[in-house]
């Protein structure tokens, strides 16, 4: 099936018996997949060796030959190498946690004081090309779709900017087709009437497309990687242009090149060993910092969540303690690295985590298309439920608004921040 005449579910209770058909052989025969390593027609090639740095370093992490001396030594040494990093992910550092969290902490205050940023996602599209087998946006999941018009993003920016909010991060699902450069580069363009600090997390593009959305206004990109693992990852991402596992994590490198001010990487933990894709997610980004010094490299760290039609999907072997243990590393290692933590995990946890080691949250999220004025205005009869929203990637599980996020933050002794940059 050409990509480009790709099925969209939307109203249909079942598959159509050619997709139905066409969706059975993808999961079942590697065969009938393209090859995740090769890339496709357009999709530019760096000549970058940070990729087989970190796939050489993530086959050779054998973490049950750490120790607690090996972790001690990582806590006492001053600066924090690669191998100390490894350590310190290992399950040998599980009973030292509370040690971890408190170097973590120290060193979170040396880097960036009490202060905790917070922003909001705004997703503006949610048709895919691509047939991730565990996200709600996925090509053949049959879900409500949607693209917002520029009226309607407006109307979403109006709403969300008369909450305070300086911060956006927008989003689409992953199709050239539905959310072109062009229409997000548009979209974008509304957004700096609104907001002063502008993210995007869309499908990776070339150089010269980042570029051209760097100059409508964004100033930062995310990327998730899911799995660092490519063996993995070919099992996880069975049609589209996300399959080329390459492509997708020279990403960050060529928005650098296209003139963005910051990059954001993560894994999405729980889809295959998080210890080493908690590791080559830690080296992408140390690696590319030693490339480019003067970008603002962040990290995330989110685990699955269930999404529209599939409420059993939740992380493997990642609990909250992992979860801390992989964040208080990761704090250790790149002292210099923002880190956010999402909506995905609980209110609680997060409270907890930016006291030791986040330095970013996202508060009054919608994962929905077109929704944000039902979901800050439920009193309101009119808002009370938006038929014509588009469904959610996932899951939220802290739903607080913009303003009981900042006051948290407050209360918790941290000084909340909408936005620290100046335009002049």
């Amino acid at each position: 099936m050409n990509e480009e005449n790709q099925i969209y579910f939307i109203d249909s209770d079942e598959l159509p018996p050619e997709a139905l058909a066409r969706k059975h052989a993808l999961e079942q025969d590697p065969s009938t997949r393209t090859d995740h390593m090769a890339y496709m027609p357009g999709m530019e090639v760096l000549s970058s060796d940070i990729k087989d740095k970190v796939l050489a370093a993530m086959a050779a992490y054998d973490y049950d030959n750490y120790t607690a001396a090996d972790v001690e030594r990582a806590l006492a040494n001053e600066r924090c190498s690669i191998e100390d990093f490894k350590a310190l992910l290992s399950p040998a550092a599980a009973p030292y946690l509370e040690q971890m969290a408190r170097k973590a902490e120290l060193v979170t205050r040396n880097h960036f004081g009490n202060t905790v940023y917070i922003f909001t996602p705004l997703y503006i599209a949610n048709y895919c090309q691509n047939y991730c087998v565990y996200c709600g946006f996925n090509c053949y999941n049959n879900i409500r779709r949607k693209k917002l018009s520029f009226e309607e993003i407006e109307h979403e920016m109006q709403v969300i900017a008369a909450t305070g909010m300086e911060e956006i991060l927008m989003l689409t699902g992953e199709s050239r087709k539905y959310s072109d450069v062009h229409y997000i580069g548009e979209a974008v363009k509304i957004a700096r009437k609104y907001f002063r600090n502008i993210g995007i997390e869309i499908y990776p593009v070339n150089v010269d497309e980042y570029r051209y959305l760097h100059e409508c206004g964004v100033d930062y990109v995310t990327v998730f990687q899911e799995t660092y693992n490519p063996d993995k990852y070919e099992t996880l991402h069975l049609l589209g242009h996300k399959r080329v596992w390459p492509y997708r994590f020279d990403a960050q490198e060529r928005a650098l090149m296209g003139g963005m001010r910051g990059a954001g990487f993560s894994a999405l933990l729980g889809l295959d060993d998080f210890r080493k894709d908690a590791l080559a997610t830690g080296l992408h980004v140390y690696y590319l910092n030693r490339k480019y010094p003067h970008a603002e490299l962040s990290l995330s760290c989110p685990r699955l969540r269930p999404i529209v039609n599939n409420d059993r999907i939740n992380p493997r072997d990642v609990g909250e303690r992992e979860l801390c243990q992989v964040l208080c590393a990761y704090r250790i290692f790149l002292p210099f690295a923002g880190i956010t933590v999402s909506s995905r995990e609980s209110a609680a946890f997060r409270n907890g985590i930016t006291k030791i080691c986040a330095t970013k949250v996202s508060a009054g999220v919608s994962t929905g298309i077109g929704d944000h004025e039902s979901k800050y205005d439920k009193e309101h009869p009119d808002c009370a439920d938006n038929k014509d929203a588009g469904d959610e990637q996932f899951e939220i599980n802290d739903s607080r608004s913009i303003k009981a996020m900042y006051h948290d933050m407050e209360n918790g002794g941290l000084q909340p921040v909408l936005n620290d940059y100046i335009y002049v």
